[in-house]
């Protein structure tokens, strides 16, 4: 495992860090970890197909597409 020093970090951050670290249960340096993996999207959850291509999609608007109309089903087969 890698190590990192952050250095010029204000006391505010450090302060916030702490509560939020406490709310959570963690230590400072687990809370850390935990907002980088975030960020880096590590622990992401997988994207559903049809919501990524609705928001790409959504923003130039719809389009009203006419539903043919249904043609009378077909006597079932008869088995035997």
């Amino acid at each position: 495992m890698a190590s990192m020093t952050i250095r010029n970090l204000s006391e505010d951050i450090k302060q916030r860090l702490r509560i939020q670290a406490a709310e959570h249960g963690n230590s400072m340096e687990e809370e850390a970890r935990e907002i980088l993996r975030i960020a880096l999207n590590e622990n992401k959850p997988p994207v559903n197909l049809a919501q990524a291509i609705r928001a790409c999609f959504e923003p130039l608007g719809g389009v009203e597409l006419d539903i043919p109309p249904r043609k009378p089903m077909r006597d079932p087969p008869e088995l035997g």
